[in-house]
């Protein structure tokens, strides 16, 4: 039964790995000529970034020991299964935040650059 609750996690992860790095904003106004060069060259800064950081990896530790315990309190015993089942979920919620920190790169690099970017 747990390893059910292994598949979302797993999807949500790869889901997540490169969104935040293709991110394409919103600008006030027309694009200048320069823009799509400036986009494609702030995605790949964005994309450069590491996905799995320390800060992952602590999440994912952190959500294994979680739900270790979790899994034992259970009627089922099953710590094991627990604590795959966190490290997923806390790997899997480290890295949306990953993914919304590729997004804000892209676009303060593209403000830095001189584009009216509103988000």
């Amino acid at each position: 039964m747990k390893f059910l609750m292994i598949i979302p996690a797993c999807l949500t992860v790869a889901a997540c790995a490169d969104s935040g790095a293709n991110y394409r904003p919103i600008l006030d106004g027309p694009a200048t000529p320069a823009f799509q060069a400036d986009l494609a060259a702030c995605q790949t800064l964005a994309r450069n970034q590491s996905q799995m950081d320390q800060e992952t990896l602590g999440a994912a530790a952190l959500g294994a020991g979680a739900g270790a315990v979790l899994g034992e309190i259970d009627d089922e015993g099953d710590a094991l299964g627990g604590a795959i089942v966190g490290a997923l979920a806390g790997g899997a919620a480290s890295a949306v935040n990953v993914s919304e920190r590729r997004e804000s790169i892209v676009i303060e690099c593209l403000r830095g650059r001189g584009h009216r970017v509103v988000g």
